[in-house]
């Protein structure tokens, strides 16, 4: 389903990216499967998505196995078996383990007005104690245009305040494209912009995560840790949702679902 070949040849490019190991690959799937892929997302409204609405994030997602349609469901045991994680792993010379729950993963969808702060993903896995390690996100939004919004955005990391810095890269959302990233090294990630569609689009996209061992020395994040916004940077309240909402306790009561 994945030449891995595209991977391995970028290999290179992914270890010398900045701010943190990255990689953009577009046309990553074969176009007949990345349309199906993206007819078999659900309504925006279905109810067995998962919506947060707050000031940090404004999505839906699912990862529930027996909700997937065929084809997504096919694809996403391809992304878990030994065969793709194995070749995955040897390309970027780490020892990789799938996460069959896609916790965190499957699939993520931002309407109008989509937004997602720039945070540090868990680093721990709640159920494993396995790294969190490489990200894997395709994007699926068939006649998406610039204008709408909704870029893949990289920060540096200040090391003094355990924050983004700079943002150092914006990646367009395209049709089939694909990021791979290391999600370990300090990887402030998010929507470097809104979604701003005027309602005739939403921005879909699958994801799923790779573990590994930990190392020797690491911090145990279990949850996903946020950053204000430029304008948000003087709220006493957004900071006070963002340290509850990193609380392995009490993070449940501030997703905001509806």
């Amino acid at each position: 389903m994945i030449n891995t070949e595209i991977i391995r040849n970028g290999i290179e490019v992914y270890k010398a990216a900045k701010p943190f190991p990255h990689l953009v690959i577009d046309d990553f799937l074969d176009f007949e499967l990345a349309q199906k892929l993206s007819n078999e997302f659900p309504d925006i409204n279905d109810k067995s998505l998962f919506n947060y609405s707050n000031p940090l994030e404004k999505k839906s997602a699912l990862n529930d196995w027996n909700k997937f349609p065929s084809n997504t469901y096919s694809f996403f045991e391809f992304l878990c078996s030994n065969d793709f994680v194995n070749q995955l792993g040897e390309i970027l010379g780490i020892k990789l383990f799938p996460d069959f729950g896609l916790h965190g993963g499957g699939w993520h969808m931002h309407p109008d007005g989509g937004k997602l702060n720039p945070h540090l993903d868990y680093n721990i896995h709640p159920k494993l104690g396995l790294q969190r390690r490489i990200n894997l996100i395709i994007y699926l939004s068939e006649d998406w245009k610039p204008e709408y919004g909704g870029h893949f955005g990289l920060w540096s990391n200040n090391e003094e305040t355990n924050s983004p810095d700079k943002l150092i890269k914006e990646v367009e959302i395209k049709f089939n494209r694909a990021v791979i990233f290391d999600t370990s090294l300090q990887s402030w990630h998010g929507l470097s912009r809104q979604v701003t569609s005027d309602g005739q689009k939403i921005r879909k996209s699958l994801a799923i995560y790779y573990l590994c061992e930990p190392p020797a020395t690491y911090v145990d994040r279990q949850r996903a840790l946020y950053a204000p916004t430029e304008d948000q940077k003087n709220d006493p309240e957004i900071n006070e949702l963002i340290k509850k909402r990193s609380d392995s306790q009490q993070y449940k009561n501030h997703y905001i679902t509806r």
